[in-house]
């Protein structure tokens, strides 16, 4: 990835704090210059507004001072406010590459506006004496046009609106021109009058700042721009601007700069405004289609259109309103006629739009309709929601003309077998619903059965004999449902369940359900806690059998939620695993413990620590190397650390995996097999793979004491694993008991609550000294080939 590319990627967060994009391969050099221009922009944005009061203050207290004094005082402010918004946006043009064209013009637009000033206050040792238009002048009408130039470009949308989206554009923005027009032109109407060619000039000053607003306000119609935090700060910059304008207009009626510091405040706080709205991120969190402006936003503009002709004034600049108005008033008329026509034609399609046209039963949105009336009758409701199994196969086979003949023959049957009362429905493909006045589970798999039955009856289809199978989720309301989505959800996640366990039939358990809203909220809070560092962990002390001293520890995660407190992984692993989460969480996890383990080294401890690492990690391709990384940064033993994986690893891609762990030796990381005896145990892979240690399942360890063929295999398993040089490990060594005996039979290090439970990093130091007898703190370790050294 290249530095452009990199920066690309690169966006500056609500308050200033860039957020990174998933670019794995970035460098630290590169995170650490996108860290600082984030903390300069929003140094520099921090710096401006003070700057802005220190101008209000100066003009508060300005008039008991010295005329020449103050003038000195704000034009050194003026200065320095320009330098800072200058490079403030600079910087942000520098770390954005999309966004980078329409950022520099906007500096343009400033730089063009700063010189204006300088040559203004230049041409003359008293600017307010200076007759309008001074040299400078036109430095202020391009930096207009770099402001309306930077808003074309710094659009994050491209524009593809249909002609009623242009008719609704006009109507607004034409409303808000006869609104921001009425104060602006008819105030100075009086004032242009008879002043010739420089106040039309400065006339411009004010009407490009309604234009530059009707910009912005157009290209948010028009969902060019789709959220509303930037508009709204570019429209209060630009509404500053007019204000700030208006006053110059109106003060220029001796042909003289009138020098004016409110209206420098109101210029400077419309440009930090706009450069802090370039400043924001062009990233919006969709939170649902974007929906056409209401009757109320399309009949407010109407009627103040009205408004201004019937009340404009016939003097000054007053008859210019007549044409926006007039032109208003036509595209909502326009618009209005427009409407009409969908009206008419949504009202013929809604009569066709209520039934299936392929099965004559009726379609989704009656089935919906259906449910949304009796949840609002409060009575007894059943959803069943059933597909066909394996009708793919029969369009693929046997073409679409196959397949429909299956859907409405199905259709038939069911019609046939169920009474007038059940709406039986078409949600779509091979999916229907069927909707029942009942509460009866009993009555409901029933009916469900019945259903299969009569799909199961043969299909003669294209001269071959066919038998329709089918899955059925069945849910019923509660006394919380008050919307029919939510029944379609559950119906939906047991006819899947009912699917992936060829029950035929099955009612929705919310023990079952993966899907949930709380789990849903689960996974996201998740998705956030990552990367703000909630994620903990404890360790689990491991004793050699032999000395008794501690010489390993596990890595275990935990999840310190802000409102529920400490969670184990059971509680947020699954969720992890269903959205993908997994590889940023055991990224997270391998640099807690490796920061963890170099601080314990710093101190003069030296564990061995153990972390899991699941197969789809394992194969990512991108665990392994962050792993490596991090060990050398650290500058750590690679054997310090061992790799736990699970026997289901071998299964999948077995050529794969056996490469990736022999890379992982190469690196000298040792590996262990993790919950040995639980899955697809091979002796083929403890003979090829370099694999040093084998923790044996805590359910054979568990019940040794009380089943002799568990016992039996904990011996033997020992047994072989010293045969082959292997470490042998027992987890779940809950009594002295079982310590005792495992011990006897040769095991190597124990783990379980037997020898301590997991703990917080923190206490992990003192519980190791606490049971060291060795005055120097080291403990037992083990060479590569896995053979015990001598204490």
């Amino acid at each position: 990835m290249t530095e452009l590319e990199v920066f690309e990627e690169i966006a500056i967060g609500r308050q200033g704090v860039y957020e990174l994009g998933s670019g794995g391969g970035m460098s630290r050099e590169l995170e650490r210059r996108a860290a600082l221009a984030a903390r300069t922009v929003r140094v520099l944005g921090i710096a401006v507004w003070i700057v802005i009061s220190v101008g209000f203050i100066l003009n508060v207290v300005g008039d008991n001072g010295p005329t020449n004094m103050v003038r000195t005082a704000h034009v050194l402010t003026l200065a320095v406010f320009f330098v800072l918004i200058l490079v403030r946006i600079a910087v942000a043009a520098a770390a954005r590459l999309r966004r980078r064209s329409g950022l520099w013009v906007l500096f343009a637009a400033l730089a063009l506006w700063a010189a204006g000033s300088a040559v203004l206050n230049a041409s003359s040792s008293e600017p307010d004496l200076t007759r309008f238009p001074a040299p400078g002048e036109w430095l202020f009408l391009a930096s207009y046009l770099g402001i309306a130039g930077y808003l074309i470009l710094d659009t994050g949308h491209r524009l593809t609106a249909a002609v009623d989206g242009w008719l609704e554009a006009i109507v607004v923005c034409g409303g808000t021109a006869c609104l921001a027009g009425s104060p602006l032109l008819v105030r100075v109407g009086g004032v242009v009058g008879g002043r010739g060619v420089p106040l039309l000039l400065a006339m411009l000053y004010p009407m490009i700042d309604v234009a530059l607003i009707l910009l912005v306000v157009g290209q948010v119609v028009l969902r060019v721009r789709r959220t509303l935090e930037k508009p709204a700060l570019l429209c209060l910059g630009l509404t500053l601007f007019a204000v700030a304008d208006l006053n110059f207009v109106t003060n220029l009626s001796g042909g003289t700069y009138g020098f004016n510091v409110v209206d420098g405040l109101l210029w400077a706080a419309g440009f930090a405004l706009i450069v802090e709205a370039a400043c924001r991120p062009r990233t919006e969190v969709h939170k649902a289609v974007p929906k056409r402006p209401g009757p109320l936003l399309m009949a407010g503009p109407a009627f103040i259109a009205i408004a201004v002709l019937a009340v404009r004034p016939h003097t000054g600049l007053g008859p210019y309103l007549t044409w926006p108005a007039v032109l208003t008033l036509l595209a909502a008329g326009g618009r209005l006629v427009l409407a009409l026509r969908e009206a008419k034609g949504a009202a013929e399609a809604f009569a066709l739009s209520r039934t299936d046209d392929l099965t004559l039963l009726p379609n989704r949105r009656s089935v919906i309709a259906k449910l949304d009336e009796e949840l609002a009758a409060d009575r007894p409701l059943a959803l069943m929601l059933l597909d066909l199994d394996g009708f793919k196969d029969v369009n693929d086979t046997l073409g679409h003309a196959a397949g429909d003949s299956v859907l409405q023959l199905a259709a038939h049957r069911m019609r046939q077998a169920l009474p007038p009362s059940v709406m039986i429905g078409r949600l779509g493909g091979d999916e229907y619903a069927i909707v029942m006045a009942s509460d009866d589970a009993l009555v409901l798999l029933e009916t469900a059965q019945l259903i299969l039955e009569v799909l199961l009856e043969p299909t003669l289809v294209e001269g071959i004999e066919l038998t329709t199978n089918a899955s059925i989720g069945i849910t019923v309301r509660s006394e919380t449902d008050s919307q029919s989505v939510e029944l379609l959800r559950r119906a939906d996640v047991a006819m899947y369940q009912a699917k992936a366990t060829r029950s035929g039939a099955v009612l929705y358990d919310v023990h079952s359900d993966d899907f949930s809203r709380k789990k849903l909220q689960l996974a996201e809070e998740l998705r956030k806690a990552i990367p703000e560092g909630q994620l903990v962990l404890h360790y689990q002390p491991q004793i050699d059998a032999a000395t008794q001293r501690v010489c390993g520890l596990e890595a275990l995660v935990r999840w310190q939620h802000p409102q529920r407190g400490l969670l184990n992984p059971i509680a947020f692993l699954p969720a992890a695993r269903r959205e993908g989460l997994m590889l940023p969480l055991s990224l997270a996890v391998c640099q807690m413990v490796v920061q963890d383990l170099r601080r314990w080294r710093n101190n003069g401890l030296q564990p061995r620590v153990s972390l899991n690492c699941a197969p789809p990690e394992l194969l990512s391709g991108v665990f392994l190397p962050r792993l490596y990384e991090a060990i050398a940064e650290a500058r750590l033993p690679a054997e310090s650390l061992v790799i736990e994986v699970t026997e289901d690893c071998f299964i999948a891609e077995p050529a794969r995996a056996r490469t990736i762990l022999r890379d992982i030796r190469a690196h000298r990381v040792q590996i262990a097999i993790d919950d040995y005896g639980t899955g697809f145990s091979s002796l083929s892979y403890l003979r090829d793979l370099p694999v040093q240690e084998l923790k044996m399942d805590r359910s054979f360890i568990a019940a040794m004491n009380t089943d002799t063929r568990s016992r039996m295999i904990v011996a033997s398993t020992f047994q072989m694993a010293q045969a082959l040089g292997l470490r042998t490990v027992a987890e779940g060594v809950e009594n002295a008991a079982t310590a005792a005996d495992l011990i006897a039979m040769g095991v190597d290090v124990l783990q379980g609550y037997h020898v301590a439970k997991p703990m917080p990093a923190d206490e992990v130091e003192f519980w190791i000294r606490s049971r060291t007898t060795v005055s120097d703190g080291r403990f037992d370790t083990l060479p590569v080939d896995g053979q015990r050294l001598d204490p």
